[in-house]
């Protein structure tokens, strides 16, 4: 009797099954090694292959497809300082499904899943610290959050960043989303835009964003650019930009911008509060969210502000230093509210997909701030390109 391979192997795979007490995950056409671009040292991405784990029950393996690249990446990339060195970063990352493990039926959202659906993950949380406890709707809060891309490098599983040509989706709190309606740009723009989407939502707490909110975002970088296009689809028609390059400055007013200011050519900080207040009816924005992770930036986003308004600082995910500001001006006698957002949780996922179509069904060209793309051996100039700010959003894309 004549045996094909890949009878051979599914004899196997029932037999080790039987030896595990588990059943063989459901999968498509799985290779047997796979490529990640790892950090090795500072400025210091190679490529290396690894063979692919064996799946485990609730595992997911995905063949990548694209991944943005996020100042987090190039934070860690310049100078290390999360301590992660050896790592495979890429959170922003999107693919398809190669394999399940058997006790994989649904994603974090309840929807079925099956191997070739497109899918996007989330934060890991740990399930167990008093956050995660007590307060289970701020899970980006969690003592212990992990996402994948800013995982230490472990030889035994080493596909844990979407920087790679596979990521397998392993450990304990891991959440993901079928997203098959969202083209490959929506995909890699969905964790960023999830940043904005609950920046929006820590910012309705002050009950001050409604469709006749003034809003000043200050830093036009992707975080910037995104965070005008949720509040457009989100019904705020008056937006002020401010930044210092103009092609960015540009984008803002496609996305929907209706006043400009570049820092650069406006060099004084009265002057700036002077064309904020001309189009504010003379008293200033009734909200702002600052997007800078500059110091003196942060400083002034308060000068911008009305009494009675409020402001979301959303522009330090590292520490970029401190900054001086009087209290009595700044806040108390100006009674400001504020809010800081930090990263978002699994539950702002499916509203940042309806972000996402929204934007399509308004044209709000979002997909065009992703300017570069580079394959998985050029990430190194990747980030170069981003540090150098010769793009909007830079992103990996597998060929």
């Amino acid at each position: 009797m004549d045996i094909s391979s890949n009878q051979v192997e599914s004899i196997v795979r029932k037999i080790l099954g039987e030896m595990t007490g588990s059943a063989p995950a459901a999968k498509g056409a799985v290779p047997k090694t796979g490529k990640v671009a790892m950090l090795t040292g500072p400025k210091k991405i190679e490529v290396k292959e690894f063979a692919i784990p064996a799946l485990q029950d609730n595992d997911i393996l995905v063949r990548v497809e694209g991944c943005g690249v996020c100042g987090t990446d190039v934070h860690e990339w310049k100078g290390d300082p999360f301590g992660l060195i050896p790592v495979t970063l890429g959170h922003e990352g999107t693919g398809e499904i190669v394999a399940l493990g058997k006790n994989i039926k649904f994603d974090t959202a309840g929807n079925p899943i099956k191997v070739g659906d497109k899918i996007v993950t989330s934060v890991i949380s740990c399930g167990e610290c008093q956050i995660c406890r007590n307060h289970p709707a701020n899970t980006n809060l969690c003592d212990k959050q992990g996402v994948f891309g800013l995982i230490h490098h472990d030889d035994a599983q080493p596909f844990t960043g979407w920087f790679a040509t596979h990521i397998l989706i392993r450990g304990k709190g891991a959440t993901y989303f079928v997203v098959n309606d969202l083209d490959l740009k929506e995909r890699m723009l969905l964790e960023l835009a999830c940043v904005c989407v609950h920046a929006l939502k820590r910012a309705n707490t002050t009950g001050l964003i409604n469709f006749n909110s003034k809003v000043v975002i200050q830093g036009l970088g992707p975080v910037g650019l995104v965070m005008i296009s949720v509040l457009r689809a989100a019904g705020i028609n008056h937006i002020i930009a401010i930044d210092g390059t103009p092609k960015r400055l540009e984008m803002a007013k496609r996305l929907g911008a209706k006043t400009i200011i570049n820092f650069r050519e406006v060099k004084d900080l009265a002057d700036r509060v002077k064309i904020v207040k001309g189009v504010t009816s003379g008293i200033g924005a009734d909200f702002a969210f600052q997007c800078t992770g500059a110091p003196a930036a942060a400083a002034d986003i308060y000068e911008y502000i009305r009494r009675g308004g409020g402001m979301c600082e959303m522009g330090f995910f590292v520490n970029n230093g401190e900054y001086t500001v009087n209290p009595h001006f700044a806040m108390c006698n100006k009674e400001i509210s504020i809010v800081g957002s930090w990263d978002y949780s699994a539950d702002d996922y499916p509203t940042t997909m309806a972000f996402l179509r929204q934007a399509r069904e308004m044209n709000i060209p979002i997909k065009e701030l992703i300017t570069h793309e580079f394959d998985l051996n050029n990430l190194n100039r990747a980030m170069e390109v981003n540090v150098a700010q010769e793009g909007i959003k830079i992103c990996y894309v597998a060929k």
